[in-house]
């Protein structure tokens, strides 16, 4: 039986959606930030939580000095940039977008969570609902409202930082064999834009396996995103160890770019690993318009898209070795 329900924790206002497999809670005043994403059957927190404490620094601020945890959402671009065509040309996007740094207002109706915030320099109507399509299978909804009488162009990308064990692994369609790199920490995938294989970017070096999460120890912090529009709106974190499975599902047509975050201690020390589907190509949206790879909502029109997460409870499931994905 579905719940919501309206609560404190750790000194915030949150609301917690739970069925009898899925328990998920979300910060309003956080961006909308979820801060929890459990597996019920198994007990297993998806999401990871760092030391620090719950927020961050206000609009505007920097990401880097975010509690570095948890699932928020980033709108309309990921990097600072200048958007770059009228009429809000030279108006500057903030680090990882706007809606992430400010407070959401939250209305649960019917089986259903609504979440909606407005753009501060740019006119848009952005909302979110939470609802369960299966027991295993959490759904968000999300729409955009162009506020304005000019198209509007955005860059979303979902941003969960899901907690980590060396070994789970990583699958994705087998048709998606080569990366560009966004970030690379010390240059290992070399530089921003540079290509490269996938799952094992240097033949020579086959200990460098992408698909693999690194022990927390080995120091790296990467971004990178799959090469060109996806085959299948799917991608999974799965642990070898004890069979679980999150799997996100979402319209390729909609959401037609995938990519991957993964900071095994190289980036303050933290450990995780993001997968991010997105409307748009790397991280900035000036770079992502001028390429023709972002979302466009037209003049007052709408844009709509949704991402399912399913939860997939210690069941056989193949590795990487031997499915999609594998080499």
């Amino acid at each position: 039986m579905l719940q919501w329900r309206q609560h404190q924790m750790d000194d915030q206002e949150v609301w917690t959606g739970t069925n009898s497999i899925i328990e998920f809670t979300i910060a309003p005043n956080l961006g909308s930030k979820v801060i929890s994403l459990k597996n019920l059957k198994t007990g297993r927190e998806w999401l990871s939580r760092t030391d620090n404490p719950l927020g961050n620094k206000g609009y505007a601020s920097s990401f880097a000095d975010s509690d570095g945890s948890g699932w928020d959402e980033m709108f309309p671009t990921i990097n600072v940039c200048r958007y770059p065509e009228f009429p809000w040309q030279e108006v500057e996007l903030p680090d990882h977008g706007e809606v992430w740094s400010i407070p959401w207002h939250v209305i649960a109706h019917e089986r259903k969570l609504s979440c909606e915030v407005y753009g501060v320099r740019m006119p848009y109507h952005l909302k979110k609902t939470y609802s369960f399509t299966k027991e295993q299978r959490l759904r968000i909804d999300y729409s955009v409202q162009n506020l304005s009488p000019f198209p509007f162009s955005f860059l979303w990308a979902a941003h969960p930082l899901f907690q980590v064990e060396e070994g789970m692994e990583m699958i994705v369609p087998r048709e998606m064999t080569s990366i560009v790199v966004s970030y690379s920490q010390d240059g290992r995938l070399g530089q921003r834009g540079d290509l490269q294989k996938w799952p094992i970017p240097y033949g020579d070096q086959e200990q460098i396996r992408l698909n693999v999460v690194e022990a927390a120890t080995a120091r790296t912090a990467e971004k990178y995103y799959f090469q060109g529009e996806l085959p299948e709106g799917k991608a999974s974190l799965f642990d070898p160890v004890t069979g679980e499975q999150l799997t996100m599902l979402f319209p390729k047509d909609k959401v037609p770019y995938l990519s991957i975050w993964a900071n095994a201690g190289g980036y303050q020390g933290h450990y995780h690993v993001a997968i991010e589907p997105a409307t748009g190509f790397l991280d900035d949206l000036s770079y992502a318009m001028e390429r023709k790879s972002a979302a466009v909502v037209e003049a007052q029109g709408t844009h709509e898209w949704f991402l399912e997460i399913e939860l997939i409870s210690g069941m056989k499931v193949q590795s990487t070795k031997d499915k999609e994905g594998a080499i």
